[in-house]
């Protein structure tokens, strides 16, 4: 039986990511992000969120600048698609309490289907949205699993870079 996942949370973070679940392999070694074709650390690091490429090992360090990581849901699966709406609305609410709690700047949530079902918002794309989180703005990123064939790594670093540019204006 596999723990779930640390949330890598704290005060003063600038950016909360929050993934959907996690994977299979992301559960069974407590890492986010884990399996090694998730395009979310290089992401991270080609559009300068941190200052090299970071292995999910050392997810503790992301703190030091001023990002975290949660999911919404803690329950692993091989697919996203095989959780409920009703886990998805509940991790959409458990996602609300950590931002009104850690008030992040910005909470960024990290695949937008899965937003969609946790926030009723049909419609949403990816980028800034409208409405906040808690205290916190929101931004909507694509899902950097490989099984996503949408947003290639390239793709990928210029959506991230997007969200890091917004944040260093605002600061």
């Amino acid at each position: 039986m596999t723990q779930p996942l640390p949330d890598i949370v704290g005060p003063g973070l600038v950016v909360l990511f929050c993934g959907i679940n996690p994977g299979l392999l992301s559960a069974a070694k407590g890492q986010h992000f884990a399996r090694p074709g998730n395009r979310f650390w290089p992401a991270l690091h080609l559009s300068g969120f941190t200052p090299r490429l970071m292995k999910p090992s050392e997810q503790e360090e992301l703190p030091r600048h001023g990002l975290g990581i949660t999911n919404l849901v803690a329950r692993p699966t091989a697919r996203a698609d095989e959780l409920t709406p009703e886990e998805l609305r509940a991790g959409g609410e458990r996602l609300t309490g950590l931002a009104e709690r850690y008030r992040p700047k910005v909470v960024a949530v990290v695949g937008v289907t899965a937003y969609r079902a946790a926030f009723g918002r049909k419609d949403a794309k990816v980028g800034p949205q409208e409405e906040a989180i808690g205290p916190s703005q929101l931004w909507v990123l694509p899902n950097p699993s490989g099984l996503n064939a949408h947003y290639q790594l390239p793709a990928l670093a210029e959506v991230f870079g997007r969200l890091r540019s917004e944040v260093e204006r605002a600061s």
